[in-house]
């Protein structure tokens, strides 16, 4: 039989050792749902709510709220990219993320497309204008 390693040395399990019901470590829950009390009615109506009002979403909303938090991120790594120009490949990754949702998507996005690509362009845009004046080119 191999031995484990543990914090306190190598120990070697014995066959006693096994005990299914043995109790977690102080501060860590027990995996097992049950074990810890079971998940309260509340709680799984709640769930149960949550997922019908997420079900009833249209999708494309969804994956639109997505994009503009996308947005959000490269807008916040771009206006930080005026003081550290090591933001920039953050913006970059960001605005590459915004891109391929939307380009990738195009239609299926329906509504959500028109405003999504307005967006999109103006990001390149600031890239373009923050990127240049980091790098002396706007004189």
């Amino acid at each position: 039989m191999s031995t484990l390693w543990t914090p306190s040395g190598e120990h070697e399990p014995q066959p006693d050792d096994e005990q299914t019901d043995a109790p977690s470590p102080p501060g860590v829950p027990p995996l097992d749902p049950e074990a810890r009390g079971g998940t309260p009615p509340e709680e799984e109506a709640e769930m149960a709510r949550l997922q019908a009002e997420l079900a009833a979403t249209p999708v494309a909303d969804i994956v639109a709220n997505h994009v503009v938090g996308l947005w959000q991120l490269a807008v916040l790594h771009l206006s930080i990219g005026t003081e550290d120009r090591g933001h920039l490949p953050e913006a970059q990754l960001a605005i590459d993320a915004v891109a391929a949702v939307v380009e990738g998507l195009g239609t299926k996005l329906g509504d959500h497309e028109p405003a999504l690509r307005d967006a999109l362009a103006q990001l390149r845009l600031a890239f373009v204008e923050v990127s240049r004046s980091d790098s002396g080119l706007d004189q």
